[in-house]
């Protein structure tokens, strides 16, 4: 791997975990009453989008999207599979709650990322269009309708957010 290489690998690293961290520093601004400063802060997560996915695309990693759905099967199966539980055990072994709770619900949430996209890689052609509903307490992902309570968190129908 050349060094530009192992740049464009970190800059998306970097500029990727810079837009979460401004949505959550967003969200934190607004419930404290401060609705100029979370939009300032969506802002600039929005431009560290902008400068992830070109930086992705400079990268080579985004191909086909048959490539694609293959690419998210196996990085969320490595992700349920082995990453999260090998990460809840040491969790638990520290007694670090709140981090075990967090892996615990990702892990179950990315196997049913893994089902969807296989689904929709069987189906590429003829996949009907339904909505998406994603739970705002753990991730989880429902097609269609938000059920009346979350699967894996528990969280009521309200937690849903609709995702087109």
């Amino acid at each position: 791997m050349s060094k530009t290489d192992e740049n464009l690998k970190a800059a998306f690293a970097g500029e990727s975990q810079a837009n979460r961290r401004y949505l959550a520093f967003a969200k934190r601004a607004d419930k404290e009453g401060l609705p100029q400063i979370a939009r300032l802060f969506r802002a600039a997560a929005e431009a560290e989008t902008v400068h992830a996915l070109s930086h992705l695309e400079a990268m080579g990693g985004v191909k086909s999207t048959k490539e694609n759905l293959k690419a998210a099967i196996e990085g969320e199966t490595h992700e349920f599979r082995k990453m999260y539980p090998e990460f809840l055990k040491v969790a638990k072994e520290e007694n670090a709650k709140w981090a075990a709770l967090t892996f615990q619900r990702a892990n179950a949430v990315e196997e049913v990322h893994a089902g969807l996209f296989k689904v929709a890689l069987e189906k590429m052609g003829s996949l009907e269009s339904k909505d998406y509903y994603v739970c705002q307490v753990c991730g989880y992902t429902a097609e269609g309708t938000a059920p009346d309570k979350c699967p894996v968190c528990g969280a009521r129908k309200e937690m849903f957010s609709l995702v087109r």
